[in-house]
Formats: structure tokens, C-alpha cells, sequence
């Protein structure tokens, strides 16, 4: 679907219309729909689905259209390909669609529908219906479709019931033999279930055996000649079976024109009614259409937002008027003014009825839309860039017939500039003669719009003392951000007011000082704060430790006993020797268990437990003068 009408939320509009559709052929017609740009096609459309309407209002809602795979199998049927009996039973349920669509429509002819005469276009080939009624059923070719298939199919049941019988009566007599006390099918064979050790006392063919070799299944040779009797029984009911659906489709192929006819009218009326249906669920109105540049809505309501919380929209332009500027506070419903006009307008060009109580719409040759921030983060564009590349082609493709929408002319860059590339916008739109409708937060393209006849201001209405936006828009009337009285009401000073006036006006007119209380001087009344209460400095003592090297500790949660080798360092952390490992261990894991003190000498050398007995050999000996071939492991914390 094209860009600019996914911009407007058409394509919601037109999945919703498709799911009223029942057949494949006309959901994909409304799928690919666009605004016509012949006005008799429009025209005829539009009057096809206000017929619609009116036949749901009269009689209620016509038949389900049953066209499933019906090209397909209406061409299998010409080529002579063999249709199977649930495919005939799919032909005759489609000319039962036609039969019911046919008095749906001529019930419609009470009430001077023109639409109902369409009932005229489909051909009702009763009697192919009622063929395939009476020989298809179920999914099956019925057994009174032929009395030679009858008498068949009577022979063949009596053969299977001679069969049983015999089997069973075989298996009765010959017990002895048996395996098992019932007979059984094997490939497709009435079998007796026989010892692996009588096989050769029962007359007949071994059809298959056990999966443990001690059961023979055997065919008796008198139950053999039934089945063989049964099969070429079968093989003539096949062959009256394919006689038979090869005179069906020989009648089907036959009115070939009538079915493809049929299959038009069907899909056709199909997607009338579904656009029918859509503007029942929205509470549609037949839009009128007009070639001079008109516009007017009266209670229009988007139709994708709920009716009870959407306020209708009354709009009208026209009589020399091209252009709408439209201006107001954020969530004015700016956006969705322009939204719903530019949806209707799209809804009204491809022949839908548009939810309002009135409506006189102008016809356009195109759409062209710019709404939303617009990022393009795949070609690395900002919102701006990306706003002036889509207005760029809009400029170069807008003409006198083109209806244009755009939002928020100019954001997204310096104001000052912004509002220099709106004004020029506007005056391209203005020098094309198309229809546009542009909204805007800057004063000076308000003035731009003034100072041209062609160009009318309009605004969104807004409650200053509730500081609720109204949903109403006024024509003719420039709004403003209302930030001013925004402030205002929330509590902001009158100095502060008039600073901020003086700064976006240049100066101050009376009545806004009057309306707004502006005061220059300061009035801001201070509320009572506390002040923050600083801490006093004390002078901070260095933390103890908690142990000394050689206290005994438990270390938790394992329960395990460890020695400390060196005490907590400033993060708390404790190098403790546990089960001849060092490990190190955060203090708040260790709790004390006997004290250094109290299990060594004051004097007592640590090396004996820390060091290992190399170590000490190599000292010892060090001691005792050089020793070149000796080295010694240092460990600074231990040490």
C-alpha cells in the first residue's frame, strides 16, 4: 500500500473491510483497493455500497458466498482432469450459493434496490444442482446415483456378509487348529489364525504369519472364491463410479460460461456487501462528491477510535478557500483533524461510506502526506532531515487535483529557521492550487496565512479554566500554545508572566495585560525549606584489628579451623591457612576459637607453621654461609 495512505491508518481501514468479505477473490480485491481517479467509477461505487447498506437495513444480511478452489476446480472439469466426489459436492454447494444469492436479491426487488437486479446476472443451472444433490453425498458418489451402482454395491455387501460367514464357520469347525477364536484381515484377506503345526490341515493360501512364526494366517480356499467374485465386482462399481462423475463434469464443463458468470457476480456482490457490512459497524454515511475543491464535514468521528470517546469533528472549506492553518495547544487533537480528513477523503475516493452525519467531499488525484517524527534511522537521517526529504517529494509531485497534509510544519530545527522553511512550504502549496491542510505552533505563519484569501487560519478549541483540550476546531480563528495561560493557572507569578510575554512578543499589549495580571515587579511568595545540617568533624580513630597472627578461627559457613597468617587488611580481608592452604577469607566469616596469646610463646617463630620445611632447611643453611645452589621462596605478607 502506498506510503501516504499507511500514514492515515488506511490500511487498518482496509483489513477491517476485508474480514467482511467471505471468499479469497474478494479479500484480495479489497486488499489492493486505492482511491479511484475516474469520477463515474467512483460514483458507481459509491452507489453500489450505499445499495448495500440499504438491503442489510431492508432484509438482513445475504447469503455466505461458497467459492472455495471453484476456478480451480470448474478448470479441471474443462481439461477433463477426474474431479474426486467431495470436489463435485464443493460445485454443488457454489450453485446452492447461487440459488440462495438469487432469492436473497429478488427479495430486494420489494424494496426498488438497484442493486437487487443483479440477481438478473446469475444463471441458476438447476438442474446440474440437483444432479450432483442426488448422486453426491457425504463426500461420496451416492448409491442410488445409477441403479447398475446400486445393484453393484448390493452384490458386493452380500459377498462380504458370504465371506464372514464362511470364515467363521470354517473357523468354527476346524477349532482345534486355531490359534486364536475369531478370524482376522490381513492385506486386505479374510484369514483364519492357524498353528504353526496344522497348517497344512486347512485347505487355502498362507496370507501372512505371526510375528513370533508359531501363527500362520490362511486364506480358506472357499472364502478365496467369494473375494475374488467381490473383486471384479469392484472393479465394474470403480468403473460406474468414474462413468458417473465423468457425465457430472461433462454436464459442469458444458456451462463452463455460465460458472465463470457466476463466479464474477458472486465475488463482486461479495466485496459490495462487505463494504455494506463496514459501514453498518461504523454507522457509515454516503459521502457526497464534487470536483470544485470543496470540503465539509459535519460530526465526523475517526473510525478507528471508539465512538464514545471520540469528539466529532465539524469541518468545512471551499468557495476560493485552498488552504488550512491549523493551530492550538499540544493534544488539541490537531493531529487527528487532519488525520480524519485525510482518511475520509481516502475512504470516500475508493467508494466507502465515511462515519459522520454529513459529508461533501472533494475528489483528488493523490494524497500526499507528511505526519509524524519521521526518523529514518536506516538511512541515518534526523526527524528533520527526514521531514524536509518527504515534503521535497511531495513538492515535486503535488498538483492543482492533489489533497496535502502535513504536520508540525518546520519542527525539529531552529525556530527561527524552522518557521522560514514553513512559510515557504506553504507558499509552494499555495502557488500549486491543491488543496493542503498544514498545522503549526509559529505566530508568524498564522500571519503568512492572514495576508492571503486563499489560506484560512482555523484552531483547536481549548478550556483555560479546566486546561482541558475541546476537540473542537474553529474555523477561521488562529489559535495559540496557550502556554501563557497553561503557567497561569498552575501558579506562575504575573513578573515571571510578563518576562516571558516580553520575550515572545517584543512587547506587552494592554489586554493581555489586563487578561494574564502581569505584573513586572517580583511577587514570588518563598515556601520554607531546611536547611542542610552538616555533620560536625571528629577526629576518626584507626580501626583495631579484629585478629593477630596465629589466632586459631572457625571459618564459616564450612565450619573448617584456620590459622591466621596475616590479620585483616583495610577491606577486612584475612589470610588464613587452613589444612596447609592459604586462603583468603573476609573477617566477617571468621570467628575467633583460642587467641594466639594463648597457644604460643611471645617469641614463637611462625615459620614453623607458614614455611615449608625446604624453606627452613635453605635458611638454616644460609645462615651458615653462602650457599649458591640453594634458592629461598619469599612470601612478603607472611613475612
Amino acid at each position: 500500500m502506498d506510503r501516504n495512505l499507511k500514514v492515515l491508518e488506511f490500511d487498518k481501514i482496509i483489513e477491517t473491510l476485508a474480514e467482511y468479505a467471505a471468499s479469497g477473490q474478494a479479500k484480495e480485491i479489497i486488499r489492493n483497493l486505492v482511491p479511484f481517479i475516474s469520477e463515474s467509477e467512483l460514483r458507481k461505487n459509491l452507489s453500489d455500497t450505499t445499495q448495500a447498506r440499504q438491503m442489510l437495513d431492508s432484509i438482513g444480511t445475504p447469503p455466505a458466498a461458497s467459492m472455495e478452489n471453484m476456478e480451480e476446480l470448474l478448470g479441471k472439469a474443462v481439461r477433463y482432469d477426474l474431479l474426486m466426489p467431495e470436489e463435485l459436492e464443493q460445485v454443488g454447494m457454489f450453485l446452492t450459493a447461487v440459488k440462495r444469492m438469487k432469492e436473497y436479491l429478488e427479495r430486494g426487488k420489494a424494496y426498488r434496490i438497484s442493486l437487487a437486479y443483479y440477481e438478473e446476472n446469475l444463471i441458476l443451472s438447476e438442474e446440474i444442482r440437483e444432479e450432483l444433490m442426488r448422486c453426491v453425498r457425504h463426500g461420496k458418489i451416492d448409491d442410488q446415483a445409477s441403479a447398475a451402482l446400486r445393484d453393484m454395491r448390493r452384490d458386493i455387501q452380500r459377498l462380504e456378509e458370504k465371506i464372514k460367514e464362511k470364515a467363521e464357520s470354517l473357523l468354527r469347525l476346524q477349532k482345534k487348529y486355531m490359534s486364536e477364536s475369531f478370524i482376522v484381515s490381513r492385506n486386505g484377506r479374510v484369514c483364519l489364525p492357524v498353528k504353526k503345526d496344522y497348517k497344512s490341515k486347512v485347505a487355502g493360501s498362507v496370507v501372512d504369519k505371526s510375528a513370533t512364526g508359531t501363527t500362520f494366517f490362511i486364506e480358506p480356499a472357499a472364502v478365496a472364491r467369494y473375494r475374488e467374485e467381490k473383486e471384479l465386482l469392484e472393479i465394474e462399481e470403480d468403473n460406474e463410479v468414474r462413468r458417473i462423475i465423468y457425465t457430472l463434469m461433462d454436464h459442469i464443463a458444458e456451462k463452463e460460461e455460465d460458472f465463470r458468470q457466476n463466479i464474477k457476480m458472486l465475488v463482486k456482490l461479495d466485496y459490495i456487501f462487505a463494504k455494506g457490512k463496514l459501514s453498518v459497524d461504523m454507522d457509515g454515511t454516503e459521502p457526497k462528491i464534487n470536483m470544485q475543491g470543496y470540503f465539509l464535514l459535519k460530526g465526523a468521528r475517526h473510525p478507528l477510535l471508539k465512538k464514545e470517546d471520540c469528539v466529532p469533528l465539524d469541518f468545512e472549506m471551499g468557495n476560493g478557500r485552498k488552504g488550512v492553518v491549523i493551530t492550538g495547544p499540544n493534544t488539541g487533537g490537531k493531529t487527528v483533524a487532519i488525520k480524519t480528513v485525510g482518511l475520509f477523503s481516502a475512504m470516500a475516493g475508493c467508494g466507502l461510506h465515511v462515519p459522520c452525519r454529513e459529508a461533501d467531499i472533494c475528489m483528488n488525484n493523490q494524497i500526499l502526506c507528511d505526519i509524524g517524527d519521521g526518523q529514518n534511522i536506516a538511512d541515518n537521517l534526523s526527524t528533520f532531515s527526514s521531514h524536509i526529504s518527504n515534503v521535497l517529494h511531495i513538492l515535486r509531485k503535488v498538483t492543482k487535483e492533489s489533497l496535502v497534509i502535513m504536520d508540525e510544519l518546520g519542527s525539529g530545527t531552529d525556530p527561527a529557521e524552522g518557521m522560514g522553511i514553513a512559510i515557504a512550504i506553504i507558499e509552494q502549496l499555495r502557488l500549486s492550487g491543491c488543496l493542503f491542510f498544514v498545522t503549526t505552533h509559529y505566530p508568524e505563519v498564522k500571519s503568512y496565512a492572514a495576508r492571503h484569501e486563499e489560506i484560512v487560519n482555523a484552531r483547536m478549541e481549548f478550556d483555560r479554566e479546566n486546561l482541558k483540550p475541546l476537540y473542537r476546531m474553529e474555523i477561521g480563528k488562529s489559535g495559540d500554545s496557550c502556554a501563557l495561560y497553561i503557567a497561569k493557572r498552575l501558579g506562575m507569578p504575573g513578573d515571571m508572566l510578563y518576562t516571558a510575554a516580553m520575550e515572545a512578543y517584543g512587547e506587552v499589549r494592554e489586554a493581555l495585560v489586563n487578561e494574564l495580571e502581569l505584573k513586572k515587579e517580583t511577587q514570588w511568595k518563598k515556601e520554607f525549606v531546611p536547611s542542610i545540617q552538616k555533620m560536625k568533624e571528629t577526629e576518626r580513630k584507626p580501626l583495631m584489628p579484629v585478629f593477630t597472627r596465629g589466632d586459631s578461627v572457625t571459618v564459616l559457613p564450612e565450619g573448617t579451623i584456620g590459622i591466621v597468617v596475616v590479620p585483616e587488611d583495610e577491606r577486612g580481608n584475612v589470610l588464613v591457612q587452613v589444612k596447609g592452604e592459604k586462603i583468603t577469607v573476609n573477617q566477617k566469616r571468621l570467628k575467633l576459637k583460642v587467641a594466639a596469646s594463648e597457644l604460643y610463646p611471645e617469641d614463637y617463630d611462625f615459620s614453623i607453621i607458614f614455611d615449608t620445611v625446604e624453606n627452613r632447611k635453605a635458611r638454616h643453611k644460609m645462615g651458615k654461609g653462602y650457599q649458591g645452589d640453594l634458592t629461598v621462596t619469599w612470601d612478603a605478607k607472611i613475612l
